[in-house]
């Protein structure tokens, strides 16, 4: 088979990583500083929020074949 939509692939896939490793990021900062305001549900979305980084960081580390 041919490996010329590997690269794009592979960029796509580093990029959607990125992505998603901002957005649990800024998802973790609000929760965490408006946790007043989420009250009992500050745990449940600020786990949401981590689950979202440690995707992200998967997608960024993970290798392609």
């Amino acid at each position: 088979m041919s490996e010329e939509g590997g690269f794009g692939l592979s960029v796509a896939e580093k990029f959607f990583g990125l992505i998603l490793l901002i957005v649990g990021g800024l998802a973790t900062y609000y929760t965490f500083t408006s946790s007043k305001a989420l009250g009992a549900f500050t745990g449940f979305f600020g786990f949401l929020s981590i689950i979202l980084l440690v995707l992200g960081l998967f997608l960024i580390i993970a290798k392609g074949e």
